[in-house]
């Protein structure tokens, strides 16, 4: 997601009301589609937060902005920014390159080369992950921070998405379910190597996860005949069109490669479409080593960008919840502590009925307690913002 005017009103509503020490947000698509033009309204976004009367109370900050799009062999459009209450104290980030931790102090922005920040440990995948992509910007970054006597690692991820909808409705699993598996798979491999130590970890980001296309197809169209339209030159599958059989014939779905036009919509949106989550399937694969609270919010792409549609979703692909905060094993025993409270723990989407671009960013508030099951243990509430 690219931070946006909504974004930041509602980023600073999310402050207020939760009031956490500890502030995590994961962007992609720093600067937008047309990045090379807006990329330097970025630095200025920055600022401006960082200076607000919302984020007053916290006196230290980490922002990791990739922006160097020059570099097509490092690029990856990610940023990850961090923010720290006054009344936390002593907050440490670990320096991969020296391997130890260093104390939080004051506010720094990081731009540009983010290659040469030992603070971070960035990659972006190999081309030959996604070749149909001539210059894709997927990868991820990684930053690892000690507090409230927990240390935990917090990777912002982006993988690859769908190219076209007729090639998702192939097969089930679609190709690109294994794509976006193989690229999950390295950056879980990455983080949990030998190189350094093992500690609970967070991954947040676009994962574009997709429901699977031709199982939701097939729910969705279970009463309509099919029909192919074939390009005339190449005679390659250029749309499907699904309808009913009966009711003068009527078209349920219509199906391009960037087109996924189906008749209502609200399927999508009643009981926060909860009905089709049968059909995310993605993160079955990895059960074993990320996990995930309760998703009740609608799926999170693709909305209208049209600012008076807020609650629409744009007939490009398949509405999913490709945006997503993952946890491990050890990272959710720290989330879901005995003594957290349901209700300190939230997991939900923020501004569900206004524009915010194309994906609808969710968020995840919780506690962390320090010196768990001691004496006046204290609590540090932490918010992470996908």
């Amino acid at each position: 997601m690219c931070l946006s005017l909504h974004m930041y009103f509602f980023l600073f509503q999310a402050v207020h009301t939760y009031k956490p020490h500890f502030i995590a947000i994961h962007c992609q698509e720093v600067g937008g589609k047309n990045y090379e033009e807006s990329m330097t309204h970025v630095d200025n976004f920055v600022k401006e937060l960082l200076s607000s009367d919302a984020m007053k109370e916290y006196n230290k900050a980490r922002i990791y902005l990739d922006e160097n799009y020059k570099s097509q062999e490092h690029f990856t459009a990610l940023g990850s920014c961090y923010f720290i209450h006054e009344t936390l104290k002593n907050v440490q980030q670990f320096d991969f390159k020296a391997k130890k931790f260093k104390k939080v102090i004051g506010k720094e922005i990081y731009s540009d080369t983010l290659e040469s920040t030992s603070m971070v440990e960035k990659e972006k995948f190999p081309q030959e992950y996604f070749p149909e992509c001539k210059w894709s910007r997927k990868g991820f970054i990684r930053t690892r921070w000690a507090l409230a006597e927990c240390t935990f690692d917090l990777v912002n991820i982006h993988l690859f998405h769908d190219a076209s909808n007729l090639v998702a409705w192939e097969k089930s699993p679609s190709v690109y379910s294994g794509t976006r598996q193989k690229a999950l798979g390295y950056v879980l491999d990455r983080i949990t190597d030998q190189r350094y130590e093992r500690v609970p970890y967070f991954v947040f980001g676009d994962f574009n996860f997709r429901l699977d296309s031709k199982q939701v197809i097939e729910r969705l169209c279970s009463s309509a005949t099919m029909q192919t339209v074939r390009a005339a030159d190449t005679n390659e599958v250029d749309k499907l069109i699904f309808r009913e059989v009966d009711n003068d014939r009527k078209v349920v779905l219509q199906l391009e490669k960037k087109l996924f036009n189906y008749i209502n919509q609200d399927v999508f949106r009643e009981n926060n479409g909860t009905q089709l989550l049968e059909f995310d399937k993605e993160l079955s694969v990895y059960k074993e080593r990320l996990h995930e609270l309760e998703i009740s919010f609608p799926p999170s792409y693709p909305y209208s960008e049209d600012a008076s549609q807020g609650k629409q979703y744009m007939n490009t692909r398949c509405p999913a919840w490709c945006d997503r905060i993952l946890m491990s094993a050890s990272a959710k025993d720290l989330v879901l502590k005995p003594e957290n409270e349901d209700k300190a723990v939230i997991y939900d989407n923020i501004g569900p009925n206004v524009c915010m671009g194309d994906h609808k960013p969710v968020f995840l508030s919780f506690r962390i307690t320090a010196g768990a099951g001691k004496p006046n243990a204290n609590k540090h509430k932490c918010c992470v913002v996908q």
